[in-house]
């Protein structure tokens, strides 16, 4: 495979691996500060893979949990920036979430730290930042990025358990 790239996480059996022969700069700028998160507080390594040839206007990649399971995200090409940023961790939180219920974990990614186990963060762009943010309060809590480690609650303390 030319042009493997990884992104080295020690604490995932495997590492984050994106798969092409070049993989579009947007999308890989924007990757970079989700699995930063996604590495930081995600129990559930996936395997990154570009989409070479996906729709026009899109870089595209497939994000696969253990079991195989996967889910397509991109960003548009061209966007802003921080756009991109917001979205892809938007899309990527959509894989966290469902990866982490297959797993028979907390369904819930990322934590809130003011509100563990009830919702996770939400990605927006604000003052042209790219952040996480409690949903309840509004909060901002971390630039997607810069979340730090957050321990989630105990296994099968989720509230679809309750």
């Amino acid at each position: 495979m030319s042009g493997l790239r990884a992104y080295d996480a020690s604490r995932f059996s495997a590492a984050l691996s994106i798969y092409a022969g070049d993989v579009h700069k947007e999308l890989l700028a924007a990757l970079e500060p989700v699995c930063r998160d996604l590495h930081t507080n995600c129990a559930v390594p996936p395997d990154i893979r570009e989409i070479p040839d996906g729709w026009e206007g899109l870089a595209s990649a497939m994000f696969y949990a253990p079991d195989g399971s996967g889910q397509g995200v991109s960003v548009v090409v061209g966007q802003d920036p921080t756009e991109q940023v917001s979205r892809l961790a938007d899309q990527v939180q959509e894989w966290a979430v469902e990866a982490l219920w297959t797993a028979g974990l907390s369904a819930v990614w990322p934590h809130c730290p003011s509100h563990p186990d009830s919702h996770p963060l939400v990605a927006r762009v604000a003052c042209g930042e790219a952040a996480w943010f409690c949903p309840k309060t509004g909060e901002l809590v971390a630039p997607i990025g810069q979340l730090p480690a957050i321990t989630p609650p105990p296994k099968g303390s989720s509230r679809r358990n309750r």
